[in-house]
Parts: C-alpha cells; structure tokens; sequence
C-alpha cells in the first residue's frame, strides 16, 4: 500500500473512533499518523522492506508501526474492517462533504438509512434530512449547497491562480463605508499549494451593504445564498467563494476558526476542553457558566488559551501550539527580509526585460543582489548560451556593475544537468561565473535511482552553487519527477550546497514538507523567483509563503544574508 492509502485508513479510523467517543488523545494520536505517513518523502514500505523502526519517525508510536507494517505486508488491517462493521456501511463516503462531521453522517447514516452522495442529495431534495430533528431546512439547504458546488469543480485551484481572483475582490469590497478586518480565511491564508473554495471574513458598521456589493460584483455568475451578514457565490472559473460579516468585537475567533487547519483547531479544542472552556466561531465560552467571550482580534483569542498567537501557515498540528504555549514559536521568514532573487532569466535566452531593466526592479524592491541566470546551450528551445554569449553577457553586466545603480548584478546561469548528471557547459566557463544553478529538464521520467543520481552527481561538482527546483513538477500539470529527497538533501548538506524554493507559482518546488526537512537537516535553501520579465519578481511572496510553511526563518535562507555573505558562501568555486 502506499503512503496515502494508509494515511487513509488511519484518517477513517479516527472519525470512525469519535462516532464511537473513544478517548480523544486516542483519536487525535490516529489523525496525527495519518498525517505524518501521508507526508513523507519515501513509501514507508520501502522503510520496513529495509528494516527501519518505524518509531523512529516522529509521532510514530508502538500500535501505529505495527499497524502499518499489516497494511503493508497484508493490504488490509483487522481492526480498521472490525471498526467499520459496527457502523452503517457507506458512513464514511458522507464525510467528504464540507460540513458533515462524523457525528452527523452517524445520523444521516443510522436513521435514514443513507449510503451514498446520491443518497444524501436524494434525501436533501425531498426534505427527509430537513425534518429531522436538530437539523431543519437551513442546514440542509447548506449541505446540498455543497453536493452541487462539488459537482461544479473536478479539481482544486493552484494559490497561483486563486490569489489574484481574492485580491480583486478584497480590493473591490475594502473601499466600502465601515468595511475593516476584510481578509481571506482557509487553506488560502495558510498558503496551501492549492485551494477547493474561499472563505472571505470580515467586519463592517453595515453588513448588508457589503454583502450586497460582493453578491453584485461582475466576475459572480451564480449566487447560491445570501442573507443579511453571508453570502455564497460561484465566480465565472466555477470557484466558490463564501463571504462572513461579523461584529468588529467578534472578529478574531471567526477568522480563527475559518482559517484552520481542521487538525489545527481540534487539537486547540481538546486542550481547551481541559482548560473547561469550549471554542467555536462565535469565540470561547466557559463551561461552568456557560459564558461567552469575543474576541477583537486572534491575538486575544490565542492569549485568551495561554498562547502566542501562531502565524497562520503553520497551523498544522505540526507542534505549533506546544511552542505557542512556551514562548517558543520561530519567527519565520518575511518579505523584508528578502535580499535578493538567485534565479532570474533576461532576453539573453527566453526571459522579456533587458539587464538593466532588471537590475531598476531589484532595486525598486530594496534588494542588494540579483543573479542573472539564463539558461545554457543545452535547453536550446529557450535560446540557451554558449561559451561565447555567455561570455559577452558577463561583459555587460559588468558594465551595470560598474555604474553603481545601488544592487549588484552576478553573473551566473541555469546550468542544464544531463540525463547523466554531466553539466552542459565547460566546467572551467562555469569557475569563471559568480553563481551557477543546475536543473533538470529533460528526461524526466528516469526512475528513482537515476534521477536522484543524477542530481547528486551536480550538487557533488564544485562549481554549482544551487540546485533548482529539484523534483520538475508543475502543479496540477505534470507530476514531480521520482526523486529520493532524503538522499538528496543529506548530498546538499554534505557539501555545502542550496536547494531551491522556486517561488514560480506553478512550480513551488521544493514543496513546504521538503523544505522544512532539508533545513533540520542542515541543508540550506534558495528562493529564486525564476522570473521571466521585470515584473515577475513580484512572485517571491509566493516562495515566501512556502518557506513560512515550512517554518524558515531568515538564517535557513541564502536570500536573508547580505551580499557580502552571499559573496563569502559563492567563495567555495
């Protein structure tokens, strides 16, 4: 089985364990492996084929490792199919919809006699889930709301895509008389690679007039629901996006809840149940008095818990909320922090901006240091360089240099590395640059063993610098390449070398789960924008929002050092 088929099951296993109300340490234990396996970078057959101990893997303990080891060796595991016959078969299918929990697909399940999506939806349009009791027409109107939203989108949305679409409509909305707080929610403003719909919060003195506004905005084609203070619309790209009004004082545990992630808040749910309160989006009601606080902002929701607030990127469950608790959360990498872009390509190959229309903009952005590195020879498909333009482009930056414009071009290039892990361009040509970065981007489909070969081969030269976008994905486009990661880091940190974040919005590789092992593991790391056109350098926040997934502070990126340390790390060729 593979990693994200058990993942699966253990996922399952946890909602079908709190049907059951077994002890939520238990069933947080379950989702937390679910997790882990489903994230990490090599099959964990292959860990037990080589004798590993899974308990080493951290959050891997004794019951799960034995567990996994039967789903593999077995492709089934007996207390997942003796969990699932005390219940309704096709309960679980009924989970997958936004806004079905386990205990209410219970229901759906055990007094309807509800198996299926069809099913529901069947049931939903004839009114037996509205009379149900504790149900009514409003919630049922929600969930087939979201039956025939799914329908309408067979994939989720790149962050690349889905952004832009936000912040046009932010910006529509923000200028509104009493409009404040207006933000994103959900997997968008936690930087997922990806995104299904979008939940907008916000607070404003008139909510209906911006609700009003937002149900009128050109790009809508379809409203599904609107009231006074919410409304769901479909965009013309078929992208749900649901906007939430609320009160100014009770903003911060709206945002809170909306944002996530779903491991995320139930892990803060089950510490606060032993604090005796409850949390929910309304804020935290205390227990014994049943007492609600609001909250303006989730800086005071998070004190409110005895908790540093926690950056919305890293709400994962991932230990975040035990360092909020000490005081000992990271401060991760921001834009300001930022000193320059390692991979950048001019009208010297396939890039549309000239050197010195490159250098204006790096500077317009506060940078010290812009690496020029067109492609090579090799990618001939993108005008690559050979020896002699490579060596008049040198010529010209060093023209740049030379006027003191107040950021300093190096002189560098996208190196290709063959199907043999070779460089195609002399190494003495490649001595003679300030930085080189190596890439693959042919023979992609080469198996594991040569690929990661391969690319530890250039990393093992000595003259490049940064190994760009290491696995060649394109997002929802074509899939990594077969890459032993573990291998390849520990290659990079062995010899001094960089990994590259490539910020390019269909690329964002290395992804978040990598780039956080390669720096606790010593590897250091790259952003590179792989900007085409001056304007292009703007997608750095979007390789900056990987690195904050990955929980990178300034120190584990080669971008937050000054040109002088840059100059001393590139002094190793």
């Amino acid at each position: 089985m593979q990693n994200d088929e058990i993942a699966k099951v253990f996922l399952e296993m946890a909602d079908l364990l709190e049907i059951k109300g077994e002890n939520p340490f238990k069933v947080r234990a379950y989702r937390r492996a679910a997790q882990i396996i489903d994230h990490l970078p090599d099959p964990i057959a292959d860990r037990i084929a080589r004798g590993e101990d899974l308990q080493e893997i951290p959050g891997i303990g004794e019951a799960i490792a034995k567990k996994s080891a039967e789903l593999v060796a077995t492709g089934k595991l007996a207390a997942y199919e003796d969990l699932k016959a005390q219940f309704p078969a096709g309960m679980i299918r009924l989970l997958e919809i936004q806004g079905i929990g386990p205990k209410t697909a219970h229901r759906l399940a055990t007094e309807l006699g509800i198996d299926s999506v069809a099913a529901l939806e069947q049931a939903l349009v004839d009114g037996r889930v509205a009379a149900l009791p504790r149900m009514g027409e409003k919630t049922a109107q929600n969930i087939l709301r979201q039956i025939q939203a799914c329908k309408g989108q067979d994939r989720r949305i790149p962050i690349g895509e889905a952004l832009p679409i936000v912040e046009e409509i932010l910006a529509a909305l923000s200028p509104l008389p009493g409009v404040r707080n207006l933000t994103a929610a959900g997997s968008l403003r936690r930087f997922r690679e990806t995104v299904g719909d979008i939940d907008l919060m916000g607070t404003a003195d008139d909510p209906g007039a911006v609700v009003a506004a937002f149900a009128g905005l050109p790009q809508i084609r379809e409203v599904l629901a609107r009231g006074p203070t919410k409304a769901s619309v479909l965009l013309d790209k078929g992208l749900q996006v649901d906007l939430r009004m609320v009160e100014h004082q009770a903003f911060g545990s709206l945002l809170q809840h909306f944002t996530g992630s779903r491991e995320h808040n139930i892990a803060l749910r089950t510490r606060a149940q032993r604090q005796g309160l409850s949390l929910s989006e309304y804020g935290i009601t205390r227990i014994d008095t049943n007492q609600l606080e609001r909250f303006p902002d989730e800086e005071a929701f998070y004190r409110r818990l005895g908790l540093d607030w926690i950056p919305p990127e890293i709400r994962e469950d991932q230990g975040e909320i035990d360092l909020a608790e000490a005081g000992g959360l990271p401060r991760l990498v921001e834009e300001r922090d930022i000193r320059g872009d390692f991979h950048v390509h001019s009208d010297w190959s396939d890039g549309r901006s000239t050197l010195s229309e490159l250098a204006l903009a790096a500077r317009a952005r506060g940078y010290e240091y812009l690496a020029v590195t067109d492609h090579s020879v090799g990618l001939g498909i993108a005008h690559g360089l050979n020896a002699e333009r490579l060596a008049g482009q040198r010529q010209a930056i060093e023209k740049i240099n030379a006027r003191g414009i107040g950021v300093r071009l190096l002189a560098g290039v996208e190196v290709d590395i063959r199907a043999d892990g070779t460089l195609d361009l002399p190494e003495g040509l490649l001595a003679g640059l300030d930085i080189v970065i190596g890439s693959v981007h042919s023979s992609l489909q080469q198996d594991e063993s040569r690929m990661t070969a391969r690319l530890i081969r250039a990393v093992e030269n000595p003259h490049v610098d940064i190994i760009a976008h290491p696995t060649g994905r394109l997002i929802g486009r074509r899939e990594p390449a077969a890459v032993d990661i573990g291998r390849l880091i520990r290659a990079a940190a062995d010899h001094g070398k960089a990994l590259e974040i490539n910020a390019m919005p269909d690329r964002l590789d290395m992804k978040d789960l990598h780039a956080r092992r390669a720096h606790e593991q010593g590897a250091l790391l790259a952003l590179g924008t792989d900007a085409h056109h001056a304007d292009q350098l703007g997608l750095m926040r979007f390789g900056i929002g990987v690195a904050r997934r990955a929980w990178c502070t300034p120190g584990h990126l080669l971008n937050g050092r000054s040109l002088a340390e840059v100059l001393a790390f590139l002094q190793h060729r």
